[in-house]
């Protein structure tokens, strides 16, 4: 089976559920508080795991209560942890707002996620085994820059959601393989904020982007062209927290179990072969991988919290057949 190596953050989710945002030095009353494990590498992660797939994490936690309750749940859901190092700092923590509407504020603290500045011998030797590298921007760029290069040399398929916003290095976007970002990071990378335009960009130099889209579903793109526009599956959303990363997730099992191993990474064009076919990943293929990430986001809206939000594979499967 292909492996999918996530290297990310992983943080102690700290969620309070208000009817709204406060105004500057406003108190108000919440309606609940849990604290949960997650971090966008460690629920992309777990979503992928749950849809089926192989998967190893590679980040850093603390020493502490949260680091172990981390742990705890990567044995609960079958992912590897070999790349997962301790660290003198304390584990990260989310601070996230839901409100009633089901839109969410978060801030991070990065904590042990910020001395994770080199990659260990470890960690560069589970990426050049897997299928596909998922990162993130939740980590320093130094070791992401690292990761990237990695998987580069060991012909890995790369998948980049670039969340958190951070300033990447020149060419750095021009290495991935697969960018999912949402509209405001498409908008930012491109200074496009028509989100076609700003797919087309994002795709150029034979690279793959789907930008999503909440409710509006996403937008398709691969080498500069949009191949379409993937509607979304109408749901009651009760928190839409976890929706991104559980689309990211389910994308990449899904891809992990139709892509034969060695076929993902990127090749050069031959005369016989289509645009998406010498990508390694045929349109087809990734419109399937889309229609799995729609269905997978949409049941986890309907649900509180994040990782206890993500459905399993014979939920999607269900609903799918």
């Amino acid at each position: 089976m292909n492996r999918i190596a996530v290297l990310g953050s992983a943080t102690m989710d700290l969620v309070v559920r208000q009817p709204r945002l406060p105004r500057p030095g406003e108190t108000m009353f919440g309606s609940g508080f849990s604290a949960v494990p997650g971090g966008t590498g460690l629920n992309q992660a777990v979503a992928a795991a749950r849809l089926g797939a192989a998967v190893d994490f590679l980040g850093m936690v603390g020493a502490d209560l949260h680091g172990e309750q981390v742990r705890g749940v990567l044995a609960s859901e079958g992912i590897r942890a070999e790349g997962l190092r301790s660290s003198s700092l304390p584990t990260g923590t989310a601070h996230i707002s839901v409100v009633d509407s089901s839109e969410n504020s978060i801030v991070v603290v990065s904590g042990a996620n910020a001395a994770l500045t080199t990659l260990s011998q470890v960690q560069l030797d589970t990426i050049g085994a897997a299928a596909f590298l998922v990162l993130q921007c939740e980590l320093p760029v130094a070791v992401l820059t690292e990761g990237l290069g990695a998987a580069r040399t060991a012909g890995v398929f790369t998948v980049l959601t670039p969340a958190p916003l951070v300033a990447l290095p020149d060419g750095f976007l021009d290495q991935v393989d697969l960018v999912v970002p949402n509209q405001l990071e498409a908008a930012e990378l491109t200074g496009e904020n028509d989100p076609v335009r700003a797919a087309e960009v994002l795709s150029a130099g034979r690279t793959w982007a789907i930008l999503t889209l909440g409710a509006e579903g996403s937008v398709v793109a691969f080498d500069g062209a949009v191949l379409g526009l993937a509607p979304a599956r109408p749901v009651r959303a009760v928190d839409g927290g976890g929706a991104g990363d559980t689309f990211v997730g389910a994308l990449v099992a899904r891809l992990a179990t139709a892509v034969p191993r060695g076929r993902a990474a990127r090749a050069e064009p031959s005369p016989a072969a289509d645009a998406a076919d010498a990508a390694g990943i045929t349109e087809a293929e990734m419109i399937d991988a889309v229609r799995w990430a729609t269905v997978a986001a949409s049941v986890s809206v309907t649900r509180p919290g994040t990782i206890p939000a993500m459905p399993t594979l014979a939920e999607v499967t269900a609903i799918l057949s």
